[in-house]
């Protein structure tokens, strides 16, 4: 496989000058953050993710606006159709950035290089630059184009190597958590050879399946092939509207009950799509196609607003008159990807979100919480349960004289009295210095059984108005067994409890 990206920087900015009624300096927003700014306001000192206040206050001949993804989309759809003239397999990742089976387009033209140079000719306009990479796979392939490289067969690895790990959030196609990088970079992590020279067991333990895709990655394992055949059973819906469409507002009515019509089928059939196709038939014969291509499954809102998208370019930037029939054809699908024990049945990610929706809105948005972490001394007070789907507020970083050092508990409970004895029998206890009396060297319990005490930590007392308290880490062992266990003790009203165990 030989995979060809094709990048716009900056599109946002791009397709608004391409729209008219603005000029540079000029920045794209959303959230009340620069997302994208064209080269003079780099120039001025305009960084992405600057609060729009502050990149005012360093450029203040900076026109800002909003984000809009149809804008985006209409405008690109007339660069895409470009492409189609040059090369069959053209797939879309996002407006300003599609994707090329190089190896087919090679053939046909007479090599990479010429094929490249036929595409860019194709998607050349007045202001908007276009960066062509070239690799085994698409990974490799996208992080190519920002520095417009053509990697030889065989060599992404080695290409990769002196790369920062940094790119790895640049292009938000490759799919990487922006805080596993942030964590690889404060670990030491500078360059995605580095990241790669890590065993993908360790990464996978430390950072889960967001860190093993960044591994991937870094290491160039090949990913999905550009327009594959791929044999499955016919799950494309089509719709033909009583009017022919040429209104924008009416074609986002069609790509929400297409949408929603193509999802009960991929449902029924325990499938998720990865790549699909639109296809419109025009009155005057002509048949339009565009495929699109996402890393996570689409969802029926993901679906509809690409429909939608693609509709406004055929529309509007495509002029392709009115349009008599819609299709949408699923042409990569896949099995939905498993959550776990809570989810036993096999329900993916979209599912499970529709479930709780339901339930929330029959039951109210306290029916489904989810568990976040807060400021606290105790284990049970660092846990807070909110409704699922508000969000997350920051953690209490306060001081918190007499909190429990980590690592915490895993579970809480069982909350039964316990005692904690010396080697002759006698009591240990907590004095007025908050200091314990004796050495522990006994805990025993009726819920607990009884343990030789292998080491103690603490203790740490709490004395607010609301607590008066002071807690003891205590790792143990029971005689004829060679796994020993902890517990962290809560001593309250002169009485020993076990409050979490380890």
């Amino acid at each position: 496989m030989r995979v060809m990206a094709l990048w716009f920087p900056d599109w946002p900015v791009r397709a608004a000058l391409l729209g008219g009624g603005v000029r540079p300096p000029l920045a794209v927003s959303a959230n009340h953050r620069i997302r994208v700014c064209d080269t003079l306001a780099r120039a001025a000192g305009v960084r992405r993710g600057m609060r729009v206040r502050q990149a005012r206050a360093v450029c203040p001949d900076l026109e800002v606006l909003a984000d809009d993804p149809d804008r985006d989309s209409r405008m690109f759809e007339s660069i895409a159709g470009g492409l189609d003239d040059v090369a069959s397999a053209v797939e879309v990742l996002r407006p300003g950035l599609v994707v090329v089976d190089a190896l087919a387009a090679g053939r046909y033209h007479g090599g990479e290089g010429r094929a490249a140079e036929l595409l860019i000719d194709a998607a050349s306009r007045r202001g908007v630059d276009c960066l062509a990479g070239i690799a085994d796979d698409i990974n490799t392939a996208l992080i190519a184009a920002r520095v417009g490289a053509v990697v030889p067969t065989g060599g992404s690895a080695q290409f990769l190597r002196r790369r920062p790990v940094e790119l790895l959030v640049a292009e938000t196609a490759l799919g990487c958590e922006p805080g596993v990088v942030d964590s690889l970079i404060q670990l030491g992590i500078r360059t995605l050879g580095e990241l790669a020279d890590l065993p993908s067991t360790a990464v996978g333990t430390r950072f889960g399946r967001a860190g093993q895709h960044c591994h991937r990655i870094a290491a160039g394992v090949p990913d999905r092939r550009v327009a594959p055949k791929l044999p499955g059973a016919d799950l494309a819906v089509a719709i033909t509207p009583e009017e022919p469409v040429e209104r924008v507002d009416a074609a986002a009515f069609v790509a929400r009950s297409l949408a929603a019509k193509l999802h009960q089928g991929l449902q029924e059939a325990g499938l998720v799509c990865l790549r699909m196709k639109v296809v419109a038939e025009l009155t005057d014969g002509r048949r339009l196609e565009r495929t699109w291509r996402t890393r996570e499954a689409l969802n029926e809102q993901a679906t509809a607003d690409r429909v939608r998208w693609q509709l406004d370019g055929w529309l509007t930037a495509g002029g392709a008159g009115t349009i008599t029939t819609l299709l949408l054809e699923p042409v990569e699908v896949s099995a939905p990807e498993i959550l776990g024990e809570l989810w036993r049945s096999g329900a993916d990610t979209d599912q499970a979100r529709r479930v709780i929706s339901r339930v929330q809105s029959t039951l109210g948005v306290d029916a489904v919480i989810q568990p976040r972490l807060q400021g606290g001394r105790g284990v049970g007070e660092r846990i807070s349960f909110v409704p699922y789907g508000d969000a997350p507020g920051q953690p209490d970083t306060g001081t918190w004289p007499g909190k429990i050092l980590g690592p915490l508990p895993a579970r809480l409970g069982p909350d039964t009295p316990v005692q904690l004895e010396d080697g002759r029998g006698g009591l240990v206890l907590v004095t007025a210095e908050a200091l314990l009396n004796v050495a522990p060297a006994v805990l025993r319990g009726a819920g607990v059984g009884n343990y030789r005490v292998l080491g103690w930590a603490g203790p740490w007392p709490v004395d607010t108005p609301d607590q008066r308290c002071a807690r003891l880490q205590v790792m143990g062992q029971k005689a004829g067994d060679d796994t020993p266990r902890a517990w962290l003790l809560v001593w309250r009203d002169r009485c020993w409890r076990v409050e979490a165990e380890y």
